[in-house]
C-alpha cells in the first residue's frame, strides 16, 4: 500500500479525499496545515498532495524547501488558482503535477498513480532509500537532482533540460517522458507502457499521443535521440558523440 501525505486545510474536502483515497487502497495521512505537514515529513511518502493556500503559509514554500533539500518525493499541487503564471510558478518550483479546484477525486487518484509508478521505478533500483534525508546509492550529480546523458542535462529540481549547453523548452509531458527514457537508456518501452507510466492511462483508446510527444522531442533535441523499435515502441539510445552508439 502506497503512503500519501495529504496537506489540505479545507476539512470537508480533506475528509472526502481521505475517505475516497483510502477506499482506493492508498495509505493516507492527512495534515491540515504546514506545521503539521513538516512534523509528518520525518516519514517517507510516495506522493505528497499539497494545497497551495494554507492557514499558516503557502504550500509552494514547503515545496521549495523540500526541493532545496534534494527531496524528490513527487508533489501534486492543489489550488483554486487558475492563472497560467501560477501554474508555471508551481511547476518551476518543482511540482510534478498540478490540479485546479474543483476536480473529481478519481482524476486526483489517476495523477497519484502516475507519480507512484515513477516512484516505484526509481525505488526498484534502490534510488529512493533514504538515510538522514539523502538518497543512498546515487552519484553526486544524481543526489543534486541531475541526469546527464547524450549531451542532455536534466535538472529534476528546476525541471529544466539543457542540450549541449542550450536550454530546451519542454512541456510537462515531454519532460516526464524524457525523464523516464533517460533513466532507462537502451530499454525498449511499448507505447502502452509509456502511456501507463507517464500519463497514467491503463486502457487508453489510442497510443498516438506517445508518437506525437516522441516526434516533438526529436524536433527539439535531435532526430535520432529516441529510436523506434519495430513491433514494440521506443527506446533512448546511449550515444557516444565521439564515435557513435555506445
Amino acid at each position: 500500500m502506497a503512503k500519501v501525505l495529504l496537506v489540505e486545510d479545507d476539512t470537508s474536502l480533506g475528509a472526502s479525499l481521505e475517505k475516497y483515497l483510502k477506499n482506493e487502497g492508498q495509505g493516507v495521512t492527512w495534515a491540515k496545515n504546514l506545521n503539521e505537514a513538516k512534523s509528518l515529513l520525518k516519514d517517507v511518502y510516495q506522493v505528497i498532495i499539497l494545497d497551495w493556500m494554507l492557514p499558516d503559509g503557502q504550500g509552494i514554500d514547503l515545496l521549495r524547501e523540500l526541493r532545496q533539500k534534494h527531496d524528490q518525493t513527487p508533489v501534486v499541487m492543489l489550488t483554486a488558482k487558475t492563472e497560467l503564471i501560477d501554474k508555471v510558478l508551481g511547476l518551476e518550483s518543482g511540482a510534478n503535477d498540478y490540479l485546479t479546484k474543483p476536480f473529481e477525486p478519481r482524476e486526483l487518484l489517476a495523477r497519484i498513480r502516475v507519480q507512484e509508478r515513477q516512484f516505484q521505478l526509481q525505488g526498484s533500483s534502490g534510488q529512493n532509500e533514504k538515510v538522514g534525508g539523502q538518497k543512498v546509492g546515487l552519484s553526486e550529480s544524481e543526489q543534486k537532482g541531475l541526469i546527464a546523458l547524450n549531451g542532455i542535462t536534466m535538472d529534476l529540481v528546476r525541471r529544466e533540460v539543457h542540450y549541449k549547453g542550450q536550454l530546451i523548452e519542454l512541456t510537462k509531458m515531454e519532460f516526464d517522458l524524457l525523464h523516464l527514457l533517460l533513466e532507462y537508456p537502451n530499454r525498449a518501452f511499448s507505447r502502452e507502457e509509456l502511456l501507463n507510466k507517464v500519463w497514467g492511462y491503463e486502457n487508453y483508446p489510442t497510443t498516438r499521443t506517445v508518437d506525437t510527444h516522441v516526434l516533438q522531442l526529436r524536433q527539439k533535441i535531435y532526430e535520432d535521440l529516441i529510436e523506434t523499435v519495430r513491433g514494440i515502441g521506443y527506446r533512448l539510445r546511449k550515444v557516444d558523440f565521439a564515435g557513435g552508439n555506445s
